[in-house]
């Protein structure tokens, strides 16, 4: 077997949170993502749910072990100019990103979620 026969696929960052209605105010209402699945054991356990926008997936979960809060993730955007007009025509009382052009060669918005996780979303110049 050699290399050109495997496909590695894009990753699922686990985020980690602690409020279920603020993150789905976050995620749904804020960055619009859609929520794909949820899952609980019982009714009063904690939540782990996936949520996507397009092609990007993200797993959010309550569950303690899975994963710590204060995660990173690097999302790339095409046209991050209107994903950015979008953001800010919201006046999210949370957060009001600007756009950052890095020594990199990028175009950045950055978001923090309510749990401590960061989100650059970005566009290659």
């Amino acid at each position: 077997m050699t290399t050109s026969q495997i496909n590695v696929k894009s990753p699922t960052p686990i985020f980690r949170i602690f409020d279920e209605d603020k993150a789905k105010e976050f995620y749904l209402s804020f960055l619009e993502f859609e929520i794909d699945w949820e899952h609980r054991f019982e009714d009063d356990l904690p939540i782990y749910m996936q949520i996507s926008y397009g092609n990007c997936t993200i797993h959010l979960s309550e569950n303690y072990g899975d994963c710590c809060p204060g995660a990173a993730v690097r999302i790339e955007v095409e046209n991050l100019e209107l994903f950015h007009s979008i953001l800010t025509s919201k006046q999210y009382k949370y957060a009001r990103p600007g756009i950052e052009t890095t020594p990199w060669n990028t175009r950045e918005v950055r978001v923090g979620d309510p749990f401590g996780n960061r989100i650059v979303f970005y566009e290659n110049l």
